[in-house]
């Protein structure tokens, strides 16, 4: 992918961006990346529920055996 230092946001999108990063005395850099990592977070944490409940289908596994499996795991690990 190739990187470049124009912006990808429209004008009114930056002069916004500029507002609220001076609101909280932080560079619109912060902002972005603050941003960037919470939009990594939310897609990484995404995908993790996307497997788990693939899993679960694949496992024959419904919520109404989520109290039981968790209380197996837990008088299994109090052993």
């Amino acid at each position: 992918m190739a990187t470049t230092n124009q912006p990808v946001l429209s004008d009114p999108q930056l002069a916004e961006l500029e507002k609220l990063a001076r609101a909280q005395e932080r560079t619109v850099n912060e902002v972005v990346s603050e941003a960037v990592d919470r939009y990594i977070k939310d897609k990484q944490w995404s995908a993790l529920k996307q497997y788990g409940r693939a899993k679960a289908r694949e496992m024959g596994l419904t919520e109404d055996d989520v109290p039981r499996l968790v209380a197996e795991s837990r008088a299994e690990h109090t052993r």
